[in-house]
């Protein structure tokens, strides 16, 4: 039987390094620190067996945390499928984002479209004990993704089944609205690297600015005066974001950029 260290060396001549450990480490349900103090342990053929099917995995091109079915995010473990769009960094900056404006404004209750693992609702529910965070999404499967994690980190967030905010009372009013909508491009390159991933959360089908679109339209209608819509969009759309905000009901809309400098997140508020 091969050891730790036996076993990562064959692996890292077919995959990365890094990922090579992440998922050895999973196989034997422990950490990485685990495979520095025991590198010349012997592996168990069935650790063994099942590392070599994460491996197989991996050269298929299946995204390690869909293999390790967890990812983090803002400094929290968050479960993730196929059903759901995997957590990334650049999302932060709509975390961040919010976070700011919610501490300079009274705002006290959030919404948040098409919330796939809940990443974005549960992250600022826990942030913000005191504000009211609710949750929307269309995929029931997703739903039950994001209803786990908010469970097993412990957030109070309400989940609606809904395409935007078809099931939501017309009456309905929050203080601030937020989505990181599918914003790709049907004819982006990076939607081939992307096929593990549902389609439906990451594209349109069109120029990746429809749901954008519909989103600042119906919005009105549910947030309340003085009121915050923030969209995560593509590095290039920040523009062509910015000027769909152009009734005059809205204040004059503002981009933050992300940790790589790329425009990331574009956000307006109603007149109050």
């Amino acid at each position: 039987m091969p050891t730790i260290a036996q076993a990562l060396k064959e692996a890292s001549q077919q995959i990365d390094r890094f990922e090579a450990k992440l998922l050895l480490a999973a196989a034997l349900g422990k950490d990485r620190t685990y495979l520095i103090a025991h590198d010349r342990d012997a592996l168990q053929d069935d650790v063994l067996a099942l590392y070599r099917q994460f491996i197989e995995r991996r050269l298929r091109g299946e995204p390690v945390p869909y293999i390790l079915g967890k990812q983090e995010f803002f400094g929290r473990s968050f479960h993730v499928c196929s059903a759901v769009l995997i957590p990334r960094p650049d999302t932060e900056t709509l975390i961040e984002t919010v976070l700011q404006y919610c501490r300079e404004h009274d705002v006290r209750t959030l919404l948040d479209l098409g919330t796939g693992s809940g990443c974005i609702a549960i992250t600022l529910a826990l942030e913000l004990p005191q504000l009211q965070v609710f949750a929307s999404d269309n995929s029931q499967e997703a739903l039950a993704v994001a209803r786990e994690n908010a469970q097993e980190l412990g957030a109070r967030v309400r989940f609606y089944e809904s395409d935007w905010f078809s099931a939501l009372h017309e009456l309905t009013l929050f203080d601030a609205i937020v989505s990181n909508p599918p914003y790709i491009r049907r004819d982006d390159e990076h939607l081939l690297q992307l096929g593990y991933e549902p389609i439906q959360a990451l594209t349109d089908g069109n120029d990746g600015l429809d749901d954008i679109r519909q989103i600042i339209k119906q919005a009105p209608r549910h947030l309340n005066r003085g009121g915050l819509l923030a969209f995560e969009h593509g590095w290039d759309q920040a523009r062509a974001v910015r000027d769909l905000f152009s009734d005059p009901i809205w204040d004059t809309p503002r981009t933050v950029k992300d940790l790589a400098g790329n425009d990331r997140v574009t956000f307006a508020r109603r007149h109050a």
